[in-house]
């Protein structure tokens, strides 16, 4: 049964094994946050034998995939991409209804997707082209050697854009593929790779949707030589302990606490603060490199709780077609509770909570996973809405005295993953910013919008190992070999 993305009322998508579409004996509803009583569509369970079957697809392709001059691989992977992009709103409007994020982010995430992949075919080069060391005593060749079958394991957040910062880079190096969409949030992924995959030779891109015993296989066969995945830093953990079995190599990007640092001398003009807003709440703050708690200078609290407070009145909750909503729904009842939840401790505790904005017409906020935005101001540092990642709707204010010992604070917390230094002087900002031990750090300005995907991605510390996208993303989907000759 081949899915169709205009259908998606009805919509069932299966896996993808060896370039056929593959259906199963269970499905699995997909519901829409906006709406959680309402299925959007149907995913395929798959059972251990097609978790095999994959890997088996992918292993039988990497022989002639990995043999394939970089430039023929180059040519079909950009070939495929056009025939997703030709389905692009589709797509968008499928993730809107999936993940409940509003309309104009699902466009970007869409967007992203060809641009991520087009960046990664222009590195071509970097894997075809060997490092020489002349000699004496020896004349060597550094080679890059693709690892093999990987395994991509992708969020519900921003499903393609995060996929894209993995995927194409694994298949211009040379290697085969098995994909993991998120369960909760499979369909457009499926659907966009089910195009992808017509285009490419059968077996080097395969996707499989299920639990996750019967995924296993995807992670512990010895086959597969690396596995990325992004998502909790629990989960992440739990990947890498499977992944040990076979001393198979993972990348992980996972949670990030993200602090800003906004220091007095900052210009809390209109722009300043809409920038801040919106690296906050994107997404429903939903967002790994998001900003996740604000630190400001003392004097200058009231001003910045005042301006994120007037920027954050406007906002409208609702539904993400809707063209007015600029915040829509969690995407799980679960994550809405527990975001309630990690506020309500803080304002028991005795911090101010600050609510704003205000829901759309057409919604219940009862039946939705929606929630407002807030501000939690001057917690104490041991509630979990500061130690913890929200990943909802709401930031921590609290306000410092000492720049030093703040960023010495930092340095030593388990997220590494971003943070953002705020300033009217660039220099001194960059100076703090050089000294934050984060996978990337940012100057007036932070999250997805500020990502330089020219640079490598990833986090210090329980934020994940490896690194996505650029040239450093690309050379980690291979293995250097050395071909010594004596002079």
């Amino acid at each position: 049964m081949s899915t169709s993305v205009a259908s998606a009322s009805t919509l069932k998508t299966g896996l993808i094994i060896n370039g056929e579409v593959v259906d199963t004996d269970t499905w699995t509803p997909v519901y829409d946050p906006a709406e959680p009583s309402g299925v959007v569509g149907y995913s395929a369970s798959a059972s251990v034998g097609h978790s095999r079957a994959a890997v088996d697809a992918a292993s039988a392709a990497f022989t002639s995939w990995s043999a394939m001059p970089v430039t023929e691989r180059v040519d079909l992977i950009l070939a495929a991409l056009n025939a997703v992009e030709q389905q692009q709103q589709s797509l968008s409007h499928l993730l809107v209804r999936e993940n409940g994020k509003i309309l104009a982010e699902a466009e970007i995430d869409v967007a992203v997707f060809g641009v991520r992949v087009r960046a990664a075919c222009a590195l071509g080069d970097e894997v075809s082209n060997p490092v020489h060391l002349s000699g004496p005593p020896f004349r060597t060749e550094v080679h890059r050697l693709p690892v093999g079958v990987v395994t991509i394991i992708v969020p519900f957040n921003w499903p393609l854009a995060i996929l894209a910062a993995s995927l194409p880079y694994a298949l211009v190096a040379g290697n085969s593929v098995v994909v993991k969409p998120p369960p909760t949030a499979p369909l457009a992924v499926v659907s966009a790779l089910e195009v992808m995959s017509l285009e490419l030779p059968p077996g080097v891109l395969n996707v499989v949707t299920g639990d996750n015993a019967n995924v296993e296989p995807l992670i512990t066969d010895p086959r597969v030589q690396h596995v990325v995945f992004t998502g909790s830093t629990s989960a992440g953990k739990r990947i890498m302990t499977l992944a040990a079995e076979t001393l198979t190599k993972v990348t992980l990007e996972l949670g990030g606490n993200d602090p800003a640092i906004v220091l007095d001398d900052i210009d809390l003009n209109n722009q300043i603060l809409s920038d801040l807003v919106a690296a906050t709440y994107l997404t429903s703050g939903q967002v790994c490199m998001g900003v996740k708690r604000i630190y400001v200078a003392r004097q200058r609290f009231d001003e910045l709780v005042d301006g994120m407070g007037s920027v954050l009145d406007s906002m409208l909750i609702g539904r993400g077609m809707n063209p007015k909503v600029t915040m829509g729904p969690l995407h799980t009842g679960a994550q809405k509770t527990y975001v309630r939840d990690l506020v309500q401790q803080a304002q028991e505790s005795g911090a101010e909570v600050r609510e704003f904005g205000s829901y759309s017409d057409d919604v219940d906020e009862h039946r939705g996973h929606f929630l407002k935005p807030t501000l939690v101001l001057d917690p104490d540092v041991n509630q979990k809405v500061v130690t913890e990642e929200q990943f909802g709707p709401t930031v921590p204010v609290i306000p410092f005295d000492n720049v030093d010992s703040l960023v010495g604070q930092l340095n030593s917390e388990w997220s590494g993953l971003c943070s953002s230094v705020w300033s009217g002087d660039e220099e001194r900002a960059g100076k703090i910013a050089r000294g934050l031990r984060t996978g990337t750090s940012w100057v007036n300005q932070a999250n997805a919008g500020a990502c330089d995907d020219r640079a490598p991605f990833g986090g210090f510390r329980q934020s994940g190992l490896g690194r996505e996208m650029g040239t450093e993303g690309l050379l980690d989907f291979t293995e250097a070999h050395t071909v010594t000759f004596r002079q």
